[in-house]
């Protein structure tokens, strides 16, 4: 019986030993992997630290062109007015097939007339 737990005892630890060995070249491997994605991540920083500047100056332009939406606008209207054959336009365009009407307000009792 002693020599029983003695190699049972024998088993486990040698178990153990190939379970700490498996364990510690997975990690191992990992921590390769690490270093490696380390300069990747420094290389992406770097260009990213490039890249910042231009992004700024993208948003900024881009809000200038904003701001300016409405005057352009404005001036395109005219420019259609101008251009348009009919020199005549209604306040509200309204579509060829009429005004669409919803089915909701039948649904309540509503006549918008």
């Amino acid at each position: 019986m002693i020599v029983l737990t003695v190699v049972v005892i024998a088993l486990l630890i040698a178990g153990l030993a190939v379970y700490l060995f498996w364990v510690g070249t997975l990690l191992t491997r990992i921590a390769t992997n690490l270093e490696a994605c380390e300069g990747s991540v420094q290389q992406v920083n770097r260009d990213a630290a490039l890249i910042g500047p231009g992004v700024e100056h993208i948003n900024r332009s881009g809000g200038t062109v904003a701001g300016a939406l409405p005057l352009l606008y404005g001036f395109a209207e005219k420019i259609v007015v101008k251009a348009s054959p009919n020199p005549v336009r209604p306040e509200v365009a309204v579509p060829a097939s009429g005004r669409r009407r919803s089915r909701l307000f039948d649904g309540v009792g509503y006549s918008p007339r």
